[in-house]
């Protein structure tokens, strides 16, 4: 009886303890402010390094596509390849429905087995509307049930403001995306399939002894672009998602609806000189990394290490570059059960005036509970040091009394064998 009325005592005792004073941060995105105006209905700038979004004019406006649903399909047709499901070297043959898209065409004829990597080209650097269709039918049977995996995958991405009805962006009802959609879009291409950019950046290709130029003219204006895609419709204007990279740092610039092919192309650059000249990536940790080790109370461990869940980059002006830093918040008292992954704190990047970035630090291990008796010690050991000297000898009677009933526990059963004998 005694025991368990220390128990109860104990667990009284514990539950009466201050877990915590940490009040965790919510991490939001930074978006910095912008000096300029540009010529077209929606615009974006976005970090490939870090992801973080520098500019916006307009940039969540619902627009046709046009031709910027081949990245889309280009996506997916990296993803199978990546997943085994098909191959560069596959023949694909063209069928009468792809043979007689219209618009810009690679000019595949029906009947024929083209390579998957021509098809591949053919969409990258020449826009050709049959050769999507093509892929579409080789990957997923038929064009409808590719546009339901393009839109799916939308989904996945987190890209709510998008929605497709054709594999290569002709004009369709209830068909539409936005500049941050566009530009997310091509950052999660790029860091899935880096690969691609090798299709992109080809300034011209060759099928049947018909030669055609990209129809990205920066690739001749900048040595530092290298991507992605155009698109023009008649009601939707020129458009242009343009990646770049010089030497460590990557942008992707997204311009919607311009009057011409000049202004979309003055406007994309102005908005990646832009970033190159004004922004910069630091990197301050790279993803498990160990930032802090802490004390827990009342488990099988008394240590355990907080890793980072994911690398810590950001883009900050240049001007602050020397000036970011990262501060570790964390708990003043881990208490156990932890499990493996549990976010027990935040490392906050930024300045001493603004934050970038808020990364979890998650828990590198399982530590389970403790036993009664080291619980209860460890209790013993959080009263005294939350009251001081007064509650010494309290602290230690208790103890005492806790092994004594251990004690007399443990005796009991040698003396009723004594006895029986």
């Amino acid at each position: 009886m005694l025991a368990g009325r220390m128990r109860k005592m104990v667990l009284i005792i514990t539950w009466l303890v201050v877990v915590s004073l940490w009040s965790p941060q919510i991490a939001s995105a930074q978006e910095l402010p912008h000096p300029f105006a540009v010529a077209v209905k929606s615009a974006a700038l976005v970090d490939a390094n870090s992801g973080q979004f520098l500019y916006g004019q307009n940039p969540d406006e619902r627009i046709s596509p046009a031709s910027f649903a081949k990245l889309l399909t280009l996506f997916i047709v990296f993803d199978a390849i990546e997943q085994g499901q098909v191959v560069l070297e596959d023949k694909v043959w063209i069928s009468k429905k792809a043979w007689r898209t219209g618009g810009s065409k690679m000019f595949v004829r029906q009947g024929d087995r083209v390579p998957l990597v021509d098809l591949v080209k053919g969409i990258a650097v020449v826009s050709g509307n049959d050769a999507c269709v093509a892929v579409a039918e080789f990957i997923q049977g038929n064009e409808q049930a590719f546009v339901e995996k393009m839109n799916q995958k939308l989904r996945n991405l987190g890209l709510e403001n998008s929605q497709f009805q054709t594999v290569n962006g002709l004009p369709a009802p209830d068909q539409y995306t936005t500049a941050r959609d566009m530009a997310l879009l091509a950052l999660a291409y790029v860091q899935a399939h880096p690969e691609a950019l090798q299709y992109h950046r080809m300034k011209e290709f060759t099928h049947e002894n018909i030669r055609q130029k990209n129809r990205n003219r920066l690739l001749w204006r900048d040595d530092s672009v290298d991507g992605l895609k155009t698109g023009h419709t008649e009601n939707a204007g020129y458009h242009l998602l343009t990646t770049a990279k010089r030497e460590d740092q990557r942008f992707i610039s997204v311009v919607m609806g311009a009057k011409n092919n000049s202004i979309r192309e003055r406007d994309s650059l102005r908005l990646l000189n832009y970033g190159f000249r004004n922004f910069v990536s630091v990197q301050l940790f790279k993803k498990g990394d160990v930032l802090a080790q802490l004390s827990v109370w009342k488990g099988n461990e008394g240590r355990v290490e907080l890793v980072t869940s994911e690398t810590g980059v950001v883009t900050v002006p240049i001007v602050k570059q020397a000036d970011v830093s990262w501060q570790a918040k964390v708990p003043e008292r881990l208490f156990a059960p932890i499990e493996r992954g549990q976010s027990l704190g935040q490392a906050v990047i930024g300045t001493k005036d603004e934050v970038f970035k808020t990364v979890d630090l998650v828990a590198d291990r399982d530590i389970p509970r403790a036993g009664f008796f080291r619980e209860t010690a460890h209790s013993a050991a959080l009263i005294a040091s939350d009251h001081g000297g007064t509650l010494a000898l309290a602290v230690v009677l208790l103890l005492a009394a806790v092994f004594l009933v251990w004690y007399l526990r443990q005796r009991k059963p040698k003396r009723r064998r004594s006895a029986r004998q």
